[in-house]
């Protein structure tokens, strides 16, 4: 059987359902296929400012205290997040609260005011969060590189936006971005808990049955190559620690060998016992933090690493990841190492989806972004499948190339000085 119960509404809307019976709670989510790569030049950040919006007062519940208090008074959880390709709002409770996650849920997607008077006041939050996000050096990294990688496709653009395009923000901004991206058949909704879809389905027919309307907003596709030669973007800031980013483009999200991808960068940055955090930590003390992951997209993606390491050894903390990066393309991955990197990455997930919100979560994203939710059993499985030789091709398929791609923040003008280390 299962694991997840998936139906289509009349209207296109899905609903997503993972019952827990030992849960005594419920995560309910409302998913939507709408992030900021949906966005364009003049409304940059409008799917996170929208997010803010939505917890500020709808009809039913005039400000933003009356939804907080209501989601107080039964002992829950609530919040919403934003991303490049989706955006969700969620509640966890007890699992007798469920009838009022759901309508303070639907209320704030449905009947979200936009009062112009609580627009502007939020673009003062928003700015403050640009700000902030722009004086930590390990978060403007990841903007930097993205922006190397994507250039001007919305996927290489800050999903806070820019001041300017935040401060410009008017209600109408507001309705043009929802009309045209929060649609039924973009919509999921997903409980996860002590829920059977007998119960839950009449109630989100009820609230949501009636939703009607059709997305126009869709998004340019982009598919970055490895260049013949490294490209690097350095954002100057004084600083005691310099923050790197370096990475090649990878698979979409759906493409076969998404297993031997993540066993890739698992053998490469997850845990203490892995290659770059034992070979640039542990050996060299080059850094503090050090790990490789891989960013899937619907038509790309990006494998890369990051760390923060010592400003005066900067240029031995790259040379030193460069080779960690040829040697997984030059050599398979050895048999006891290859397991111990598939435990890892099935240990890690099991341990997410043990709770309602991980398992319901992990659940949605497949369902919004590839249309069909697959069952945790798939994933062990694929994984398992993986062989050392399957790792290796892959490595050499997005690693192989000459085109790596670094971005660095720090206290640095000299481009062609880490160009020589890739090179």
């Amino acid at each position: 059987m299962s694991v997840f119960e998936r139906t289509t509404l009349p209207n296109g809307l899905r609903v997503l359902t993972a019952p827990m019976p030992h849960a005594q709670s419920v995560a309910v989510f409302i998913m939507l296929a709408a992030g900021s790569r949906y966005e364009h030049a003049d409304n940059r950040g409008i799917a996170h400012f929208a997010e803010h919006m939505f917890f500020k007062g709808t009809e039913n519940r005039p400000t933003s205290r009356d939804i907080t208090s209501e989601i107080d008074s039964i002992g829950g959880e609530f919040n919403a997040f934003t991303s490049k390709e989706y955006t969700g709002y969620y509640v966890k409770c007890a699992a007798d609260q469920i009838d009022v996650a759901l309508d303070v849920l639907v209320d704030m997607v449905r009947r979200s005011k936009f009062e112009p008077e609580e627009i502007d006041r939020e673009k003062g939050v928003i700015v403050e969060e640009i700000n902030m996000y722009n004086d930590t050096p390990r978060d403007m990294v990841g903007s930097i590189y993205e922006e190397l990688l994507f250039g001007e496709n919305p996927l290489g653009w800050e999903t806070l936006g820019t001041r300017e395009t935040v401060r410009a923000a008017s209600r109408d901004t507001f309705v043009d971005y929802l009309g045209s991206t929060y649609a039924p058949e973009r919509m999921v909704v997903g409980v996860g808990g002590r829920v059977t879809t007998e119960e839950l389905l009449p109630k989100v027919e009820r609230l949501l049955g009636d939703l009607d309307g059709s997305a126009s907003q869709g998004f340019d596709h982009v598919q970055p190559e490895n260049g013949s030669s490294p490209r690097i973007r350095i954002g100057h800031k004084d600083s005691d620690q310099a923050h790197l980013i370096l990475g090649v483009p990878s698979l979409p999200l759906s493409h076969p060998d998404r297993y031997a991808l993540q066993l890739v960068h698992t053998v490469l940055g997850t845990g203490m016992s892995s290659r770059l955090f034992t070979e640039v930590r542990e050996r060299r003390g080059l850094a503090y933090y050090v790990y490789a992951s891989n960013q899937g997209y619907t038509d790309t993606g990006t494998l890369y690493t990051q760390a923060g390491v010592d400003l005066s050894r900067i240029d031995e903390a790259i040379s030193t990841i460069a080779v960690e990066l040829r040697k997984i393309v030059e050599e398979p991955v050895p048999a006891e190492e290859l397991q111990k990197a598939k435990n890892l990455a099935k240990g890690r997930f099991v341990l997410q989806t043990e709770n309602p919100q991980g398992l319901i979560l992990f659940g949605l994203r497949r369902e919004v972004l590839e249309g069909m939710a697959a069952d945790p059993e798939e994933l062990l499985a694929g994984i398992d499948g993986v062989t050392a030789e399957d790792v290796q091709r892959v490595a050499q398929g997005t690693l192989g190339g000459s085109g790596l791609n670094l971005a660095l923040v720090g206290p640095f003008e000299d481009q062609e000085r880490f160009s020589k280390l890739l090179s």
